[in-house]
C-alpha cells in the first residue's frame, strides 16, 4: 500500500461527525465551565460590595456560591471523559475500523453499548436543557439591571425622581430580607453599572449561557450521530441476513420452501 492510499484510508477511518461533536463539546463546556466559575465569584464580590455591608447577610449566598463552584468541577470531569468515550465510539462504528474487524460486523454487547450511548445522551441533553434555561435567569437579571441603568441616565438630563428606580437584590432571593442596603437605587445604580466588578460579571455570564448553549447544540448533533449509526447498522445486518437467504436458496435449487423473514428489497425503503 502506497503513502496516498494509507493516508486515504486513515483519513476514510476518522468520525467527522463525532470529532465535530466532541470540539464544540469540550469548547461550549470549557466557555460555561469557565466563565460561571469565574462569574459567581464576580457576583459574591459585587454583592459584597454595593448591596451588603453585614458579612451575615450573604454568607449563605457565599457557602451557595462555592457549592455550585465544586458542581463546575465534576461538571468539567465528567464530561470531558465522556465525550472522549463518544469519540472513542464514534472511531469504532466507522467504516473503516468496521472493515479492519469484518465488514459491518457487530455484536450483542456491542449493540447494547451503542444504546447504552443513545440512551445516556439523550439523557444528558434533557438535563443540560435544565442547565440552559437556569443559565439565563442571572443574564436576565443583569440586563434588568443594566436597562435601568440606562434609564436613570437619560433621566438625569431631564431631572425627575431617579430615586424611585432601583434594583433590590432581596426580591431575587441573593439576599435576606433584612439585609441592609439591599438594594441600589438612582445614581448610586447608575455608577454600580460603570464598574469593572458589573460589567465583568455581565460578560462572564453572557459567555457562560453561550457555552451551556453550545454544548447543548453538540450533545443533539452527537445524539443524531449515534441514532443514524444504529439504524445504518442495523440495515446492513438486515441486508446480510437477505443475502444469506438468498445463499441458501441457491443452494437448495430453488425447490425448498424456505421464506425469507424481511419483505423484498423494493419495499425496504431506508
Amino acid at each position: 500500500m502506497g503513502c496516498y492510499e494509507c493516508c486515504m484510508r486513515c483519513l476514510g477511518g476518522v468520525p467527522y461527525c463525532s470529532l465535530v461533536a466532541t470540539l464544540l463539546c469540550f469548547s461550549g463546556i470549557a466557555l460555561f465551565c469557565g466563565c460561571g466559575h469565574q462569574a459567581l465569584t464576580e457576583t459574591e464580590r459585587l454583592i459584597e460590595m454595593y448591596f451588603a455591608r453585614n458579612l451575615q447577610d450573604y454568607i449563605t449566598l457565599a457557602y451557595i456560591i462555592q457549592y455550585f463552584q465544586y458542581v463546575i468541577y465534576g461538571l468539567a470531569t465528567f464530561f470531558f471523559l465522556y465525550c472522549i468515550v463518544l469519540l472513542a465510539e464514534g472511531f469504532y462504528t466507522t467504516s473503516a475500523a468496521r472493515q479492519a474487524f469484518g465488514e459491518f460486523r457487530s455484536t450483542m454487547c456491542g449493540r447494547c453499548l451503542s444504546s447504552s450511548f443513545i440512551v445516556t445522551t439523550y439523557v444528558l441533553a434533557m438535563l443540560w436543557m435544565l442547565v440552559f434555561a437556569l443559565s439565563a435567569l442571572p443574564v436576565y437579571f443583569l440586563y434588568n439591571m443594566d436597562a435601568t441603568c440606562r434609564t436613570i441616565d437619560v433621566l438625569t438630563e431631564t431631572p425627575a425622581s431617579i430615586n424611585q428606580l432601583c434594583v433590590d437584590a432581596r426580591q431575587y432571593g441573593l439576599l435576606p430580607w433584612n439585609a441592609v442596603p439591599g438594594k441600589a437605587c438612582g445614581v448610586t445604580l447608575s455608577n454600580i453599572c460603570k464598574t469593572r466588578e458589573y460589567l465583568t460579571t455581565y460578560s462572564l455570564y453572557v459567555a457562560a449561557f453561550a457555552g451551556a448553549g453550545i454544548t447543548l447544540l453538540a450533545l443533539m448533533h452527537c445524539l443524531l450521530h449515534l441514532a443514524m449509526n444504529q439504524v445504518h447498522l442495523r440495515k446492513r445486518e438486515k441486508h446480510q441476513s437477505r443475502d444469506l437467504y438468498r445463499l441458501l436458496q441457491r443452494d437448495r435449487g430453488g425447490g425448498g420452501t424456505l421464506r425469507s423473514p424481511y419483505p423484498p428489497e423494493p419495499l425496504d425503503v431506508f
